[in-house]
Order: structure tokens, then sequence, then C-alpha cells
């Protein structure tokens, strides 16, 4: 992995350089230009060049010759712009982390064993953790129904959009809403890019439902952060957090059970 992002960053590093002008705030290149930049370093290309774009959304930070360069209180992502285009943009968040200091809410675990003996991966475990156990009806206060997995579509300005899995729901009201869901496990990150598509996606695919955006990250094991997310002339925000642990049963006391029913009174 390390001898992977030595090589990525020197090709982005050229990417941007050759791109960047002072005070610009978009720097726009193509996939092509992975391969011009590859070529021109003597660098082999992985099999999959979305590795490339992949790698600095949600495994490692963009080269410090790259971060330097932003303002302060910003930050520079990648972001897709059409079929097989990108650019580099300043943003005020660009990684979404959990918030170590929040308090959790103890959940009795009902993940069938059959799903944690045999799931492939973290976030394919994550995915059946909130499926089985209700969290994203919990954490909404929305009844949900899981409508696909991987729901990979195009976008217009965008390109091509993958979501982890997509939720229809219905309030007390009948509003009716649509929940993409992006899960993260392992070492991977969320990234405000990844939300940012989500909501283009519901503008786009869902337009007579309310869109509402969700993130889950595991913390460690059967710990879960959840965010929502709105979105106004500012860009993407964080409107709400919290954290999950999913235990046995006999692992939620009186005193828990006391104590969950203060917040709502």
């Amino acid at each position: 992995m390390a001898k992977s992002n030595n090589r990525y960053s020197a090709i982005i590093e050229d990417i941007f350089r050759k791109n960047y002008r002072k005070d610009d705030t978009d720097v726009s290149f193509e996939r092509e230009d992975l391969v011009r930049s590859a070529n021109k370093l003597g660098i082999a290309l992985p099999k999959n060049l979305g590795d490339i774009i992949y790698s600095f959304r949600y495994r490692a930070m963009l080269p410090e010759s790259i971060t330097r360069i932003a303002p302060e209180g910003l930050e520079w992502v990648i972001r897709p712009t059409g079929q097989s285009k990108y650019k580099f943009s300043l943003t005020t968040l660009s990684r979404i982390s959990p918030n170590t200091l929040l308090v959790e809410t103890k959940i009795p675990d009902a993940t069938p064993g059959l799903i944690e003996k045999y799931a492939f991966n973290d976030e394919q475990s994550l995915l059946a953790k909130l499926r089985y156990n209700r969290l994203i009806d919990i954490f909404t206060g929305i009844t949900c129904y899981s409508l696909q997995n991987h729901l990979r579509t195009t976008v217009p300005e965008i390109g091509q959009v993958e979501t982890d899995e997509i939720y229809v729901g219905i309030d007390k009201h009948g509003a009716q809403y649509v929940i993409p869901v992006q899960a993260k496990g392992g070492s991977d990150k969320l990234g405000i890019v990844q939300i940012e598509q989500d909501f283009a996606l519901c503008s786009a695919k869902f337009p007579m439902l309310v869109c509402r955006p969700v993130a889950a990250q595991i913390m460690e094991d059967n710990l879960l952060a959840l965010f929502s997310f709105e979105m106004d002339e500012k860009g993407v925000s964080i409107s709400r957090e919290k954290h999950y642990r999913l235990v046995l049963s006999e692992q939620t006391t009186e005193e828990d059970v006391v104590n969950y029913r203060k917040r709502v009174l």
C-alpha cells in the first residue's frame, strides 16, 4: 500500500502542478492525464485507473505539495465533473470523522450470526448491521425500507456515481423520503464528495422525494457512527451525529433504560 501511495502521489502531484495557476479554486483534469503523467514519470499504472482517484478520496491524504497551497481553513478535494473528468476543488470540509466524545446508545444486536460469519468485508458487514438492526429507522425517525444495494448510475454534470445502499421511507405525516447511505469500515474514511453526489443523485433520480443522505462509519467492533446532512448555498454540512453500540440484550441494563427515557422527556 505504501508503494502504491508513493506512485499515486507522484502522479497526482504532476497533474496538479501542470494545471494549477495561482489563486485557482478549481483545477480541472481528465482520466487520460493519469496515463500521461505516469508515462512521463516512468510509473507503472494500476490495472484499475480509478484506484488512484479512490485512494485520495477515501484512504490517503493528498500530497503535502498540494495541501500547503490551500488557503487557511480550506482543503483540496477531488470532485467528478463528468464522464472521465475531474477537478481539484477547495472546500471547508473534506473528511467526515466521528466525534469521539459523543455519548453512545446501546442497541440490542439483531444481526444474524450467519451474516456475521460470512460477511466478506467491513463495508458489507456494516450495511447488514444497519439493515437488521433498523438503525436507519432509529436514527432518522422514519420508517425505512431498503430499495437497492450498490446503486450505480449516471448524474448530469457529474458522471457515474455509486451509493452503497438506497432506502425509501415514510414518516407519520405521510411525507416520503429517499435515503442514500454511504458506509465505510476499516481504514477507509467518509468523504464529503460522496455526500454531494448523493444529493445530486436524489435530485436527478428521485425529485419528488425528500432527500436525507446518511453516512455510517465503523469506529470499533459493534460501535457505529451515523451522520445526517443538509445542503445550502454554502455546501454540505453535518446536521446530526449519533453513536450506536450493538450489544447482547442482557447488556442493556435497567439504568440504561431509565437514562434513555430521560433523553426524550
